[in-house]
């Protein structure tokens, strides 16, 4: 009854109509960035950090729920239509939607795509409402100790589950590692990693490694890849609503994709793209007409787009409950969080109640608010592929440039801006994940000041961190992350 009695006090709070505007502006703003290729959720939440923190700490984060539900949203359009994804996890729907569409069902995708969505993100944020008080209760017995190894725990799952090699994350994550430490350090008051420049004596900023990651290093790597000519788009055909046997075919895979996409989101490192692709061989064993795969099965396109909408829901449950991201667009959330002061946490449920439930009952208003969005307008938001490539990402680099001067009106932080942008293209070109090295940024400082904590309780005794059960037990599992691969290797070359 508490939950429900917090939900609507929640719903007191998104439905205000500065916060409704907000949620109708992220949700389309979302919408437009899932249609756009090469512009996801976490780079435009980059972007508009800088102009943000102006808001409410309320209004910014219900703007960008809705942009990063959209984004998952607006993904599936150009999938479809043009066997383009605007969304990493939106690249197994374009296997059987773009087929549907060719053979003259693409409205029927469209739809069974949008109302996959709007299904399993509510169901979703049901899951969200219900288990984050209880992840909240398992969070207050957390002591310094364990959140260390909570922490640990995260830093061995991105490093090793994001990117192509495990020793390509490593190095990301030590890179921000590296990053989270330059500056003065609050318990000896002695510079570190500053190379004597007075300019770093405040530490690196999170906005600029973010905006310099995800938007100018990003937009370059895009800019030099782009394709020549546009793509032929697919008109709309078909009957705007999906036929019985359509329906019929739809409403399991929604479920299925829906109990996928939610756990897997919530664990580090889960992300949309995993839960994406086993709803997809998921539905392929369990088809009634496994022949129609490969060639615009519908089942093909509900799931997977119920796994991904519903990943975003399970992503937000650590960030919010633990503070914990499990994928890059959380990762920016919580440098979001963070610049307004605030630690995602059990407290932050105790202390800023009007931000959390109205986040959470944001989420049920956006999530109808989309379905209005791409039902009827889909053939809108596909015109966006008309903008010229190079006026958008040129657009993007002026924004970048004017957002990280506007934070201290510093040329010094243009300058490293554009520093950790190049090194970011090279990332990208190399394929170093990005994501890494913002998590050991943001988590480093706060796994040392944990440690320390730590230590300084159990008077210097290392040995707290094994013998404290919860520790113990996140240290045998980030252990296992990393050796069982390895292993596992090794016994089948042998």
């Amino acid at each position: 009854m508490e939950t429900l009695a917090a939900l609507a006090h929640g719903f007191g709070v998104a439905l205000l109509p500065v916060n409704l505007l907000f949620a109708f502006v992220g949700a389309a703003l979302g919408t437009a960035v899932g249609v756009l290729p090469g512009i996801g959720p976490a780079l435009t939440v980059a972007l508009l950090l800088p102009a943000t923190y102006q808001l409410t700490p309320t209004g910014s984060f219900i703007m960008f729920a809705g942009i990063y539900y959209g984004a998952m949203y607006g993904g599936s359009t150009t999938s479809i239509l043009i066997n383009t994804p605007g969304e990493s996890a939106s690249i197994i729907t374009a296997l059987e939607g773009h087929r549907m569409a060719q053979r003259g069902r693409g409205a029927a995708a469209l739809a069974t795509a949008a109302i996959g969505s709007f299904v399993a993100g509510t169901l979703g944020t049901l899951g969200l409402t219900f288990l984050a008080p209880v992840l909240v209760g398992l969070a207050l017995r957390f002591g310094p100790a364990e959140y260390f190894c909570l922490m640990v725990l995260a830093f061995t799952t991105v490093s090793a589950v994001l990117g192509e090699s495990r020793l390509r994350g490593a190095i990301s994550l030590f890179v921000g590692l590296g990053l989270g430490l330059v500056g003065i350090d609050t318990q000896t008051g002695q510079a570190r990693f500053t190379l004597g420049i007075p300019a770093l004596l405040d530490g690196v900023g999170v906005v600029l490694v973010v905006v310099g990651l995800f938007a100018v290093g990003e937009t370059l790597y895009v800019a030099t890849r782009l394709r020549r000519g546009g793509s032929e788009i697919i008109p709309i055909a078909g009957s705007v609503w999906m036929t019985r046997e359509e329906w019929r075919r739809s409403w399991k895979p929604w479920l299925r994709g829906t109990l996928l996409g939610f756990p897997i989101g919530a664990l580090p490192a889960g992300g949309a793209e995993i839960p994406t692709f086993l709803s997809y061989l998921a539905e392929k064993r369990l088809a009634e007409k496994p022949e129609e795969f490969g060639r615009g099965a519908i089942e093909g396109v509900a799931g997977p787009e119920a796994a991904n909408n519903a990943s975003a829901a399970g992503v937000l449950a650590p960030l919010l409950t633990l503070g914990l991201p499990t994928s890059a667009t959380a990762a920016i959330l919580l440098a979001a969080f963070q610049g307004y002061g605030l630690q995602p946490g059990p407290l932050l449920f105790q202390n800023n109640p009007d931000l959390v439930w109205g986040l959470i009952a944001s989420l049920y208003i956006g999530n109808l608010m989309l379905l209005v969005l791409n039902l009827p307008l889909a053939p809108i938001w596909v015109r966006l592929l008309m903008i010229p490539r190079q006026l958008l990402y040129g657009g993007i680099l002026v924004f970048a440039l004017l957002g990280a001067y506007s934070v201290n009106s510093s040329t010094a932080d243009v300058v490293i801006l554009l520093v950790i942008g190049l090194a970011g293209y090279l990332m990208r070109v190399y394929h170093f994940p990005t994501a890494p090295v913002l998590v050991g940024m943001i988590l480093g400082p706060l796994s040392e000041q944990q440690l320390r904590r730590a230590l300084a309780i159990s008077q210097g005794d290392p040995t707290v961190l094994v013998t404290r059960p919860i520790a113990a037990a996140l240290l045998v599992v980030a252990a296992a992350i990393l050796l069982v691969p390895a292993l596992t290797r090794l016994f089948r070359s042998r």
